[in-house]
């Protein structure tokens, strides 16, 4: 899977406002609605919450992959964000988080959820492609660092 098949400039937000993990959520499912990705925002919510619930989705190094599967997408859909401030987000290595990418899937179809979400935690190993996204100052170099 190529994730800038996934992602493209308008699934980009580097300017994240938010300061909790629920606010990141919604910021996330925001930058979905409006790109035209996802037709019920309550649906693909409650999906990504749930999700939460069983155990977080914040992962190492400043990342957090807040994902779910649900009815409110067709196919597997992606957005990355990216906080100026680091945001709790109960991370495996209890350290707070800068990049966020939110991806929602359909409930029967699970191979491309699972491919993107192991895809994503590969990429995200590398510091170097780490710091380059959080230096990134466009939506353009976000992809092009990501398919490099």
């Amino acid at each position: 899977m190529n994730l800038k098949t996934v992602l493209s400039t308008e699934t980009i937000n580097l300017h994240l406002k938010g300061s909790t993990k629920e606010e990141i959520i919604n910021e996330l499912l925001d930058i979905l609605i409006k790109a035209g990705k996802i037709q019920d925002r309550e649906t693909a919510l409650n999906a990504v919450m749930d999700r939460e619930e069983k155990m977080s989705t914040g992962m190492k190094h400043g990342i957090a992959i807040p994902h779910g599967k649900c009815s409110a997408t067709n196919d597997l859909v992606a957005a990355i964000g990216i906080s100026e401030k680091p945001v709790d987000f109960d991370s495996l290595d209890q350290q707070p988080c800068r990049i966020f990418i939110m991806t929602l899937s359909p409930v029967e179809k699970t191979g491309p959820h699972l491919q993107f979400l192991a895809e994503v935690s590969l990429l995200f190993k590398s510091s170097e492609k780490r710091n380059e996204i959080l230096e990134a100052k466009t939506p353009d170099e976000v992809l092009r660092i990501l398919a490099d």
